[in-house]
This record gives C-alpha cells, structure tokens and sequence, in this order.
C-alpha cells in the first residue's frame, strides 16, 4: 500500500466511484461504506513508523506516501480517464481549417469583384480569333517596354512584326499551315514558299507602351499569279485607326529559288477564303527610281546579316530589310520626324553571306537643316556589293508630335 502511495504522488490515480470501492478511499478518506460492507480501520501507527524513515533514491531525499497523501487530499482529483478525454482538441483543428478556407474564398471573391480594363485582353494567351464569316483574322498584341523606342513609341519594325505575326496565325487557324513558313500543305509538296514583292503602310499614329492593338488582316486575289494580303491596325481601347498596309505576293520554288504559277491544287485550297474587295490603301502608282553613288545623299555599306536574321526558309525576314533602309536615313531626321508611309518593292533576296550597301536621297527639304523642316521625302536603295538591287523604296515623314510630356520625341541629349 504504502507503494502504491507512493507511485500515486508521480502518476495520480482518478478515485474510484462508491460504487467501485478500492484502497485508496481507505488511506484519504478513512473507512469507506462499501455496499454496506465497512472497511477496517487502519492504525496510525505503522505510517509514522514508516514516515519517520523518508526514503532516498540516488541520495536525494523524496516525499513520504502520508505527505503524498496530504497534498492529494488538499487537490481536487483529476476527471477519470475515457476514451472522449483522451482523444486531441479536434475543435482547434477544425477552427483552423475553418479559417484557411475563410480566407482562401474572400481572396477568391476580391478577384472576381474586381472590374474588368476595357484594354485588358479576353484572351492574352490565344492566337486571335476568325471573324466576319471567317474571312477576316483579328489578334490583340500588347506593346511591350522592349519594342518601343527612344522617343517612347512602338518602332516600325514592331508594327511591321505585328503585321507578319498576324498573317501566320491566320494561315494556322485557318487549318492551311504546312510545315513551312506560311505554305499550305499542297505547298509544301511542290516545294513553294510565299514571298512578297510589294510593301505599303501608312501610319497615323503609333501606338505606345502598355497600349494593346488590334490588327485585322485578310487576303485577295491579285493579279493571275499573285495574292494581296491586307491589314488594319486599331487602338483596341478606342478603336482609332492606327496603321494600314496593304502587299503583294507571289510564289517562288524554294529548291531553284525561281517565281512559279499558283497550281491548281494551292489555288484550291486558298480560294475559298479570298476576299472580293479593294485594296485598303490606294496604290502608289509613282514610279521608284534607282539610286546610284551619284545621287544618294547618304550611304551605308557593309551590311550583312545575322544568323538570327534568316527564317525558317532560310531567307532574310522582309522585316529586317526596313531596317537596312533606315540605317542610311540621316540622324537628324530619326531623332525630329517620324515614318509616316513607307512603299517597298523587293526586286532579290539575300543569303546570310550577302554584304549590303544602304542608299538614302532627301528630296524636298535642306539638307543642312532637316531638324526644322515640315514634311521630308526620302529615297532608298537596298543592293548587294556587286550593284544587284535588293530593295527599292519611298518614305515620308512628318514632324513628331508633343508628347504627354510637353515636349517633343527627341532623343534626350547626351550629358557631358
């Protein structure tokens, strides 16, 4: 007994129901009615011997059972031990769930009340959408910090990229992309690429960054053997027109690099989706003269592409050659006017170990001082080292505009 005293003062025992009966009623309480039956009384005299000797354990001196038993009288004894009592505080748990899944639908319902731009895209991942009885392709592009330029507008190679851009994506949803750059499957048999052989844009305004543009495009019959491809490029907020442009293209054998007909089977495939309709812009019917050493005014030489300059038909993207162009356009005009309409006729291409020479002419404007003329027409020529033409072309510019800023695009001058 005096052991189990001992062991209650580390691990307490719940006391048992009077019903239940056991000895530890007999040491706290003294005699216990149990079920009539009374217990025998224990003499005081066997717990002082034994208390007047308290026990060591490795020389420490521990509690004696009676004053264990003293300090378990003065304490309220523990609930008994159940299967409920002994199971975790599942309440917090639950409160804890309860309140992650809170918080998780008012972030989800923050969202969904948020109100919706009317420049954001409905769908910013897709590749545009056919409209118009499926005859016209339309695509939104966002105008990234990367493509504009130093006077804070898109440059014309990005809007001529938008352009490209779109005229693929048609021929992909339209279910006639080959395994070539923009070829039908019938093309792709008969080894024939497209490649254009007239350019015209027209520019109103450009867009700036953050703004999205939506660019319409379809295609048209031209001529016996050609095909013209027509776009229109909207502020997508506003809908204000922001470029037109309007080409020509014909096909060309990719193994004799030579112009063919359009077989049969291709102008089968393609015919269904032509448009009887006119050119979006009017033709400039003025012809483009040649440049020479002799009447350029500017000349750029040593111009060869890059690796990255190729596509996948392993010829100079039409993009770059606008750049070609405009690396002879005089600095003062870059950096006070801006492109206003651009007509490109492409007469050869180049290989990637082509080296090109860049021709400009101004015409209608002092040349000693550019920066303060109205509207400047330009010439440009675009040949390969030997004379070939590569590129003819006219652009036209006009004044920049004030910015939002309150002053001109310019190039911000260099700190000395």
């Amino acid at each position: 007994m005096v052991a189990t005293a001992a062991t209650s003062s580390i691990f307490p025992v719940p006391s048992p129901s009077p019903e239940s009966g056991g000895a530890g009623n007999k040491l706290v309480g003294g005699p216990a009615n149990l079920g009539g039956l009374k217990s025998k009384p224990v003499t005081s005299g066997g717990l002082k011997a034994k208390a007047q000797a308290p026990s060591k354990i490795n020389g420490s001196t521990v509690a004696t059972s009676v004053e264990s038993l003293k300090l378990e009288d003065d304490l309220p004894s523990p609930p008994p031990r159940t299967f409920i009592n002994q199971l975790p505080d599942w309440s917090m748990l639950l409160a804890a769930i309860t309140t992650i899944f809170l918080a998780a639908e008012k972030q989800w319902m923050m969202l969904d009340w948020k109100p919706r731009r009317p420049d954001m895209l409905i769908d910013p991942f897709g590749i545009g959408r056919i409209v118009q009885d499926g005859l016209v392709f339309r695509e939104n592009f966002p105008i990234r910090s990367y493509e504009i330029g130093a006077d804070r507008t898109a440059s014309i190679e990005t809007v001529m990229n938008h352009l490209q851009e779109t005229a693929l994506n048609h021929v992909k949803s339209a279910g006639l992309l080959g395994d070539g750059f923009g070829s039908t499957p019938e093309m792709c048999k008969k080894n024939l690429i497209w490649v254009v052989t007239r350019m015209q844009v027209v520019v109103d305004r450009y867009p700036t960054w953050g703004d999205i543009v939506q660019v319409d495009t379809w295609v048209s019959g031209s001529g016996k053997n050609g095909m013209r491809r027509d776009w229109v490029l909207r502020d997508c907020k506003t809908g204000e027109i922001l470029t037109r442009a309007s080409s020509v293209w014909v096909m060309m054998n990719k193994l004799t690099r030579r112009l063919s007909k359009i077989p049969e089977e291709v102008r089968e495939e393609i015919g269904s989706y032509f448009v009887d309709s006119a050119p979006i812009l009017e033709e400039d019917s003025r012809k483009l003269t040649k440049l020479d050493d002799n009447t350029a005014d500017y000349i750029r030489t040593g111009l060869s592409p890059r690796w990255s300059d190729l596509d996948v038909n392993q010829h100079v993207n039409n993009v770059k050659y606008i750049g070609w162009i405009l690396e002879s356009a005089p600095q003062s005009i870059l950096e006070s006017h801006e492109l206003s309409s651009m007509t490109l006729e492409y007469r050869r291409e180049c290989g990637r170990d082509s080296v090109l020479d860049s021709l400009t002419a101004v015409s209608g404007a002092n040349i000693g001082n550019l920066a303060d003329s109205g509207h400047v027409e330009c010439k440009h020529l675009l040949r390969l080292e030997n004379g070939a033409e590569i590129v003819r072309g006219r652009t036209e510019w006009r004044p920049k505009p004030v910015n939002n800023f309150g002053f001109m695009n310019e190039v911000p001058a260099e700190s000395t």
